[in-house]
């Protein structure tokens, strides 16, 4: 059951989209919004460090002047976010915290249990446009489940479910159907691609119908071999007309952290449709 709901805002324009699609799940279940803005102390330090003491007096002014723009964003994004929640009649509210996004939003979702989150956020509101990798660190690193949004919202009817027969796609389909953060009145899909030939395949397959026979669901499961599995994906997701694509999250490490795969990163950015995500 879903009781609270983070929503990240920043100012890119899937915010509202994250936020309307959070709004669905919490009238469903009665649940809370939380409205989280960042204030990126961390980026904000970086940029004005200055070359040398002739310029520190400089480095702090543009410190403090970022630092004022960034909580006035941050404040402006609250109150539209509390517009939009008020006018849904839903319970919310609403947090301002300061520090490294991914780490507040890790952080913040110990104590929620779902992530809703536009596919390319940029919580640097000085520089909106700065490149960030906080959709990754956060799917990597967060405990809980992820709705990550692009750009426009439908209403979810029919779902793909995206596995490879592996670890993650179990792992995100069972916390799905355990959740329905969309009810049960919806058609699944099942796609299982490989590159490759596998002797396991029927059996998972078959497995997957029962567990979903379980729960009530009768899906449409297809078995593909595409060695691009990302674009086979995207590519059913349009022919079947799917509002939302369940998928598990793939990670490597690095040297200080996780890090998303590659496929799931191409994944996650290319896809025209919101994705549930779990690691």
């Amino acid at each position: 059951m879903i009781k609270r709901i983070l929503v990240a805002l920043d100012p890119d324009s899937d915010t509202p989209v994250a936020t309307r699609y959070a709004i669905d799940m919490a009238k469903r279940f009665n649940a809370r919004l939380t409205g989280l803005a960042v204030v990126d102390m961390e980026s904000i330090e970086s940029s004005t460090r200055g070359g040398g003491i002739g310029s520190m007096y400089y480095a702090e002014k543009l410190r403090d002047k970022l630092t004022k723009e960034t909580r006035g964003r941050a404040s402006s994004l609250i109150k539209e976010f509390k517009q939009i929640a008020d006018s849904s009649d839903c319970d919310h509210v609403e947090l301002v915290e300061e520090g490294v996004p991914f780490e507040r939003i890790v952080e913040d979702m110990k104590y929620h249990d779902v992530l809703v989150i536009g596919q390319d956020p940029h919580f640097f509101y000085a520089h909106p446009k700065k490149e960030t990798e906080t959709l990754a660190r956060v799917i990597a690193q967060t405990i809980g489940p992820s709705l990550v949004v692009s750009g426009s919202y439908r209403p979810v009817r029919r779902v793909l479910v995206a596995t490879d027969g592996g670890e993650p796609g179990a792992r995100a389909l069972r916390r799905f159907i355990q959740m329905l953060p969309f009810g049960s009145d919806i058609e699944l899909d099942v796609l299982h691609v490989e590159s490759k030939d596998s002797a396991e395949s029927a059996l998972y397959l078959e497995l997957t119908r029962d567990y979903l026979a379980d729960h009530g669901f009768t899906p449409n499961i297809v078995s593909m071999k595409d060695n691009d599995v990302e674009a086979c994906i995207l590519r059913e997701v349009k022919n079947r007309k799917a509002d939302l694509i369940v998928a598990g999250a793939k990670t490597k490490s690095g040297m200080r952290n996780l890090h998303l795969g590659k496929s799931t990163k191409e994944l996650l950015t290319m896809a025209t449709v919101p994705v549930f995500i779990d690691h």
